[in-house]
């Protein structure tokens, strides 16, 4: 088996369990969600809703 198979073999058998791949990504998503809550506390605070 040559390696390339072996990396395509290995890759199928690996469980996609539907949670983060890697940090970097599960970060930006963390910032992202505070971001928005940060300035959804700013435009109530300041009585924009």
């Amino acid at each position: 088996m040559s390696a390339n198979a072996a990396t395509l073999t290995a890759a199928r058998l690996r469980a996609r369990t539907g949670g983060p791949d890697d940090g970097p990504k599960l970060l930006e998503h963390i910032a992202g969600w505070t971001l928005v809550v940060v300035v959804a506390m700013l435009v109530t605070q300041l009585g924009l809703l």
